[in-house]
């Protein structure tokens, strides 16, 4: 792919003060993650280390011919939002404050919001700023993801964000590698309430299984599979906290999936739940197979391998 050309381009719908907007997204092909450790992270195939500033501006500009009636812009980078040059960060910004979007979200790991702060507290419009803490549990963060940062890390930045009026977005990992079904659920769940009184909206990631990453060479010998889709509803209903998810892959067998009857079902409730945060969407699904989710939360605990 040409250095000039984003990764993707797209409208979807997005939550957005109590109402349902457009939200346009681009995902820009830059030089990547500094960090590109995380075990599950296959991103830096969407990645060049020749991108130049011009390359970025066209790329950018490029998506923005599709913002249609959006009111939203969210830039992903493949990394972090605030460790590409400061000319095109201010860049963005202008270009948000022009065509008038009344929110940009974008990414960032927390040792880069500090030396931001300054840069970002007086903007026209509302940052909302994505941070992939995965968990609050500081083990399973190092050991199980090997994320390179802490929990006190995270509130930290947290912090600050709020500090200069900006909104905090916290990712969450569903089933990081090495752990069970039932652990992952658990694990979710108290990170959520961990994160409560921090962030603005919670983001829960199903883990899926990228080209080339550790996760897969887990995957290709049996030692891991991605989260059923009835955890997801799971851990979603008993959520206390404004919650997404958007299962990628859902329904394949590298994605977030359940019996394969149900699947397309289920990741539509989802995806619905997301937009309205309406509980109820789940009450019309079902399926045979959540019988059997039922024992694989009770047993794989002791397994300690996949039992579906």
């Amino acid at each position: 792919m040409a250095t000039s050309k984003p990764v993707a381009v797209w409208v979807e719908r997005e939550r957005f003060k109590g109402d349902v907007v457009d939200c346009l997204t681009v995902i820009l092909k830059t030089k990547g993650c500094s960090w590109n450790r995380c075990l599950m992270c296959g991103y830096k195939k969407d990645t060049d280390p020749n991108v130049t500033l011009e390359d970025l501006k066209v790329q950018l500009e490029t998506g923005l011919k599709k913002r249609g009636k959006s009111s939203i812009l969210k830039i992903f980078t493949s990394g972090s939002f605030f460790e590409i040059e400061e000319d095109f960060r201010r860049y963005v910004y202008k270009r948000v404050e022009e065509l008038g979007f009344e929110r940009l979200t974008v990414e960032s790991r927390p040792e880069f919001i500090g030396d931001v702060a300054e840069e970002i507290k007086d903007l026209d419009f509302e940052l909302e700023v994505g941070i992939g803490l995965e968990t609050s549990d500081d083990f399973v963060r190092e050991h199980c993801i090997y994320k390179g940062f802490t929990f006190e890390d995270f509130k930290r930045s947290a912090e600050i964000l709020k500090s200069v009026g900006a909104r905090v977005k916290v990712y969450l990992l569903l089933k990081p590698p090495f752990l069970s079904e039932g652990e992952a659920i658990r694990d979710a769940l108290k990170s959520i309430r961990d994160v409560s009184d921090l962030a603005d909206v919670v983001s829960l990631n199903p883990t899926n299984v990228q080209s080339g990453t550790y996760v897969e060479k887990l995957w290709l010998k049996g030692l891991y599979r991605p989260p059923w889709l009835w955890s997801v509803v799971e851990v979603l209903k008993k959520s206390k906290v404004e919650i997404l998810s958007d299962p990628v892959g859902g329904g394949s067998q590298r994605g977030p999936h359940n019996c394969g009857k149900c699947d397309r079902d289920v990741v539509k409730a989802i995806r619905t739940f997301s937009v309205t945060q309406d509980v109820s969407v789940f009450d019309s699904i079902g399926c045979g197979c959540s019988r059997l989710w039922e024992k694989v939360v009770e047993l794989e605990d002791y397994s300690r391998i996949p039992l579906s």
